[in-house]
């Protein structure tokens, strides 16, 4: 395409093969993707809002990559990224499919750097409800169980050594950007890292397909004040050790012949089950937790 008239400041790039957008490239590939990310220090964030949540969140702008059809209706964004001395890269839509391996729908991409994880306790001070995420591979899930924490009063999210990254791209899109609202960060070793919760005060219960578990109904009438809720990865559920340690089994009850549901699916269920029983008239948590193990 011909190119366009751009404001002042922002950088047209005819080529795929140019070096400052070396960051973009082959964002399909997620296997390339875990092996760049962490040398770099980067992820990718997609989209207007997704990217200004991560900016209001205190991340870092290494670059923005636009279409040429965005940089009028992003304009506020573009003259935010430029104020901050951050190159502002415009493509041909086609050129950017070369980049990037995939149409870019949303009108914008931004290369962050990526913040360092605070430490377990940091997460876990002041919190009561806490989500763990044990090797959850999908980061559709992972981005859904986000939003569903961030939505549902999920305090934090703790995620295990295999679990996905969930500052993939995918992962933050899908959160719509609440992976930079809600606190995260690793916990390792796993199951091990159980104890580290204990000694914080939270009972951990790991969602499973327990015919013996407690329904999630009885947990969300009478909860202990601070509570951890493991989630399972796809296809097996909780890892046998992982159920074992756990202060307490908790299914969600089925009928019509279903046995479960998707890990994210079964997240919203529970936190939104133990967000209304967990907040008083007031609308403030109870300070008496009740469940026994």
């Amino acid at each position: 395409m011909t190119r366009p008239d751009l404001p002042a400041g922002v950088t047209w790039v005819d080529s795929a093969d140019d070096e400052r957008v070396r960051d973009y490239v082959g964002l399909t590939d997620v296997a390339l993707r875990r092996v760049l990310e962490p040398a770099r220090g980067l992820y990718l964030a997609e989209s207007a809002k997704v990217i200004t949540r991560a900016l209001d969140a205190g991340h870092q702008l290494r670059s923005l990559l636009l279409t040429p059809r965005w940089v009028t209706d992003l304009a506020d964004l573009v003259q935010r990224a430029l104020s901050e001395g951050v190159p502002v890269y415009v493509m041909d839509p086609a050129v950017t499919q070369e980049v990037t391996g995939f149409r870019v729908h949303r009108g914008a991409m931004a290369a962050m750097q990526r913040p360092v994880l605070p430490t377990v306790a940091a997460v876990l001070a002041g919190a009561s409800r806490v989500a763990v995420l044990e090797d959850i591979v999908d980061h559709t899930n992972v981005g859904a169980v986000f939003r569903s924490a961030a939505a549902l009063g999920v305090d934090a999210v703790l995620v295990t050594p295999h679990c996905a990254d969930p500052l993939y791209r995918r992962s933050v899109r899908v959160s719509m950007g609440t992976v930079f609202q809600v606190p995260w960060t690793r916990i390792e070793p796993w199951p091990a890292g159980m104890d580290t919760l204990r000694e914080a005060g939270f009972t951990v219960a790991a969602l499973a397909l327990r015919e013996d578990g407690v329904e999630l109904g009885a947990l969300a009438a009478a909860p202990p004040q601070r509570l951890a809720l493991v989630l399972g990865t796809e296809g097996d559920g909780l890892g046998a050790r992982t159920i074992a340690e756990a202060d307490l089994a908790v299914r969600i009850p089925m009928t019509g012949g279903v046995d479960s549901l998707n890990v994210a699916a079964a997240s919203a269920v529970a936190f939104w089950a133990l967000q209304c029983q967990l907040t008083t008239e007031t609308g403030e948590l109870p300070h008496d937790g009740g469940f026994q193990v």
